[in-house]
């Protein structure tokens, strides 16, 4: 039996269609590169905004109208989990047992050139213009030692990055220890290099802050969930913290680890947005160094509570506005890659033909043409550490040679 796996969306969907592949392929299923010669199609959706929606939806609608007879899944982020019962019937798994009489340790993914490791799932807060929660229900965590023991399965498995993921990271608990003290234990795992995935601003993100400084092995990459950097807006949205707890996050992240890339969310055009709100926007990306930014246009969801809400804004006005944010990051981004002309970085190979990857601070970074072959020992292979010596650098990637 043959299953295509369809991804759209976060880092957590990432991980979730990941453990899923791991999971089918323990159960004696192969992976079919294209649709047509799968027995069963897996779409794991996105709903965070209406654009991600319809993506879903038309990338649904047009496999279902070229292979009518053809089984189709749909999981992630949907108004319907009773397909999760389904897969796990396909599966015919659930969990298992071990020779012990205890449960069965999930696979491990192999397929990718970084782990993907979800530690979390749903979230608390009741946020006015997301949806998530209503597909994710409240937060929930992975039990402490499980997590650090499946980082020790993918180190054992050859990975040399592990991306910690989760619906609302800052919201991890187990047992009383929280997310500072599992990237504390998951840094100390040893033999690979451990990134964060968004984080929401607060105390938990300062102590977090706190434990990446203290490891050599946390990636100095910090993606914080700002949305907006209006106070008033911020209240609007229902986030529990203000633009100067950001500013001071961003602060502290710099002086902790100098030389750290900063990346953050934000949403422009909420209803009500001001001019000088969009402004109070750009401000905060200019002045706390944000490297990176994923831009949304205000997206209304329907059950949220911002649907509801008067002051909405044309789309053009919100897309306008999008673009001016995305813009001030990515000169930002530009002008931080260009620093790092004549030094060294440490790259996770993701392409061997052309030894590429991520530094760690996530800028993409490849060997000059000429060069691929010039390693000392030989090429480096997928998933291992490449040393690069960087000799340029535009729009935000770096170039060089081996080192």
């Amino acid at each position: 039996m043959k299953v295509r796996f369809k991804t759209f969306g976060c880092r957590l969907n990432k991980a979730e269609s990941l453990d899923l592949e791991a999971r089918f392929a323990a159960a004696g299923w192969t992976a079919a590169e294209h649709s047509q010669d799968a027995d069963l199609v897996v779409v794991r959706a996105c709903s965070v905004t209406s654009a991600a929606q319809r993506e879903c939806e038309k990338y649904i609608v047009r496999l279902k109208a070229l292979y009518p007879a053809k089984r189709i899944v749909v999981t992630g982020c949907t108004a319907s989990r009773s397909n999760e019962f389904l897969i796990d019937a396909l599966l015919k798994d659930g969990g298992g047992a071990s020779a012990a009489g205890g449960a069965r340790p999930q696979p491990v993914p192999v397929s990718t050139a970084r782990a993907w490791l979800k530690v979390q799932d749903g979230c608390n807060s009741k946020c006015a213009f997301c949806i998530v929660p209503q597909f994710r229900s409240s937060s929930a965590s992975v039990p402490f030692d499980d997590a650090v023991d499946r980082a020790k399965r993918f180190v054992e498995a050859g990975y040399r990055e592990i991306v910690v993921t989760g619906c609302n990271l800052a919201q991890y608990s187990s047992g009383g220890r929280r997310l500072p003290e599992l990237v504390e234990a998951l840094c100390s795992v040893g033999g690979c290099r451990i990134r964060l995935g968004s984080v929401e601003p607060g105390a938990i993100a300062g102590e977090t802050v706190s434990a990446m400084a203290a490891s050599p092995t946390a990636c100095r990459f910090l993606h914080l969930s700002v949305q907006s950097g209006s106070d008033r807006i911020l209240a609007a949205m229902k986030r529990p913290y203000f633009a100067r707890d950001v500013r001071a996050l961003a602060a502290a992240a710099q002086k902790a680890m100098p030389g750290i890339a900063l990346g953050c969310d934000m949403i422009a055009g909420f209803p009500g947005e001001s001019e000088y709100d969009h402004f109070l926007s750009r401000q905060l990306l200019e002045d706390s160094g944000f490297t990176a930014a994923h831009v949304f246009p205000y997206s209304t969801r329907p059950g949220t509570a911002a649907a509801a809400m008067s002051g909405g804004l044309p789309r053009e006005v919100r897309s306008a506005r999008a673009r001016d944010l995305s813009g001030i990051a990515e000169k930002a981004k530009s002008a931080f890659a260009a620093g790092f002309r004549g030094k060294t970085v440490e790259i996770v190979v993701e392409d061997a033909e052309t030894t590429a990857g991520w530094t760690s601070q996530r800028l993409w970074c490849e060997v000059s043409k000429g060069y691929c072959a010039a390693w000392p020992g030989g090429r480096p292979e997928r998933k291992s550490l490449a040393k690069i010596a960087v000799r340029s650098a535009k729009g935000g990637r770096l170039c060089g040679v081996p080192a």
